[in-house]
């Protein structure tokens, strides 16, 4: 597969970030890209701790990005190594990630390994006085994904997570939209990410089956809930600004009785104080409706995955059949009917607004990517993005709790940090 790196300033440029200071207030970790340093000369000396498939992916955008050598490869698993090389034949290579953290010459890290092992890895490398992208989810648990944020902030290490929403054009023009009030005020938001596979891999031999297949099972995931969830709750803490305060659900396993320990569908409900409510369904048996954030208000609903927008008044129906709907209202209106009987939907009539005019070549992974190397060369963190990751993390894991005990869970006040308009404490080193 052929990766587009997207110019940062063509990207601004398009989305007219220069000099927006509304859209800014919006996405404030743009300012990695609003404020022109000049770094053409700088390197980001970069060790990939697990170059499994999603860190080969990553890889595939860093190795286009002239500012970024690719030092080092960390991995338990050969094959993993054997194609991690493919992509940076230069690159040293270690089975221990402690000795990559021990190379003084290596500005950061970037850790796509299973769930369980990234918070003692992303610790260590604080530690170490390495920068950090950690892959999505942050932690294994609510408590690690706070030791997690606490060392970022006690050290002063930049920290992104796998976010990569954040940087993508249909979202961010989606926010400042939602924001300025173009679809009034919002009532819902519905997400959901359908699948129909099993999502196995396939294992050379039975003894490496936890290894290879671990999203499967609890001891090393939380399964649908931290692999995919993460990235759709984080849009609604965006899009409404605030967190919600309780989730409630339900996850089985229905279709893959195959072994598997985690759900192969869930559904969640979190609530916000105001009674709005954000859903995420997740089914791996039935791809029909796909991918989609539903973020529905007064006036308007938005779609950012499709990039459109549908607005609630829309052009009346064509004459002839305006003439007939008029004609049975007028025959039926004594009867104790609630409206028309076959009156054609309007929702299926709009067919909506491109949000950019069209749908862009990049999901945000290559602006993501380029954001935290101009960030680990400036020493500058962006605002909020590691915020955003954390809380992300943290929506995800509590639903997934509420999930496995079966009950409804609100949101704990020690792990509150500040962000937007919460009035929480700051964290403690840990």
């Amino acid at each position: 597969m052929k990766n587009t790196l997207i110019s940062r300033r063509e990207f601004l440029k398009n989305m007219g970030v220069l000099g927006a200071g509304v859209l800014l207030s919006a996405s404030p970790w743009l300012s990695a890209f609003s404020e022109v340093v000049e770094t053409s000369n700088e390197k980001c000396r970069l060790a990939i701790i697990g170059p499994g498939s999603r860190g080969r992916f990553l890889m595939s955008f860093l190795i286009q990005n002239p500012k970024v050598d690719i030092v080092a490869l960390c991995d338990i698993y050969q094959p993993s190594i054997d194609e991690g090389l493919k992509l940076a034949p230069k690159a040293k290579v270690y089975k221990d990630y402690r000795k990559i953290l021990e190379d003084k010459t290596i500005d950061a890290v970037l850790v796509a390994t299973p769930l369980n092992s990234h918070c003692q890895i992303v610790l260590d490398a604080f530690d170490a006085g390495k920068h950090v992208f950690c892959e999505k989810t942050i932690g294994f648990t609510m408590e690690e994904c706070y030791r997690i944020y606490s060392k970022h902030i006690s050290t002063g290490k930049i920290f992104f997570t796998g976010q990569q929403r954040l940087f993508d054009p249909r979202y961010i023009k989606t926010m400042e939209m939602i924001h300025a009030g173009t679809f009034g005020e919002i009532g819902a938001i519905r997400t959901f990410w359908n699948r129909n596979g099993d999502w196995r891999r396939e294992v050379p031999s039975p003894d490496l089956e936890r290894q290879i297949n671990w999203r499967l099972y609890r001891e090393y995931s939380k399964g649908l809930m931290t692999e995919l969830a993460c990235h759709q709750l984080q849009i609604g803490s965006w899009a409404l600004q605030k967190l919600p305060e309780k989730v409630m659900g339900h996850g089985a396993i229905t279709y893959w009785k195959d072994g598997r320990e985690v759900y192969d569908n869930v559904s969640c409900i979190y609530v916000f104080d105001d009674g709005v409510k954000m859903t995420f369904d997740s089914v791996i048996s039935n791809k029909f409706y796909g991918l989609e954030e539903q973020i529905m208000g007064s006036l308007g609903t938005v779609e950012p995955e499709k990039g459109k927008y549908y607005f609630e008044s829309v052009p009346p129906a064509p004459g002839f059949l305006q003439m007939i709907n008029d004609w049975e209202n007028k025959v039926f209106d004594s009867l104790p009917f609630a409206g028309t009987s076959w009156a054609p939907e309007t929702a299926n009539e709009n067919k909506g607004e491109f949000i950019l005019g069209e749908r862009p070549k990049s999901d945000g992974t290559s602006l993501l990517l380029e954001a935290f190397v101009e960030a680990v060369i400036t020493r500058k963190q962006p605002k909020r993005i590691a915020e955003e990751g954390y809380y992300a993390s943290m929506l995800c894991l509590l639903g997934d709790q509420a999930l496995q005990e079966e009950r409804v869970l609100y949101f704990p006040d020690e792990y509150k940090i500040n962000y937007l308009n919460h009035q929480a404490k700051t964290p403690e080193a840990v």
